[in-house]
């Protein structure tokens, strides 16, 4: 196993790498809306969805990897009426790559974050 670990996207904030790369396969953690700085984006959906995008894509081209080697995401929700929105920003982010996915409503996450988005790739 290795971590992962790039400037170009936030630091853990709390006990857990950004990533680990295991047996071919990038996981990432869930990420929200942080900057590469560690600034909380206290932003609407779209502006929030966006910048964890860029978070995960980041982390994923650290590694080698991208959007289109993706096998699996996660999305937690904390307002599931926000379904639609996400997922028109997160199509356009994909393309024409769908990998599987899981689309959870929760009660809250960190930050207050509106969004968090973990992820499986292939290496």
């Amino acid at each position: 196993m290795k971590i992962v670990s790039t400037k170009n996207a936030p630091e853990a904030i709390g006990p857990y790498s950004q990533a680990i790369i295991a047996n071919g396969f990038i996981f990432t953690s869930g990420q929200v809306a942080l900057t590469s700085d560690g600034k909380f984006l206290d932003e609407d959906i779209k502006v929030q969805t966006e910048q964890v995008l860029k978070n995960l894509s980041e982390i994923l081209k650290s590694s080698g990897s991208s959007f289109d080697k993706v096998v699996k995401t996660t999305i937690f929700l904390a307002d599931i009426s926000d379904f639609a929105t996400v997922n028109e920003i997160y199509a356009k982010a994909f393309g024409e790559h769908k990998p599987a996915r899981s689309t959870v409503g929760v009660k809250s996450l960190p930050k207050n974050a509106k969004v968090e988005i973990e992820a499986i790739a292939v290496i």
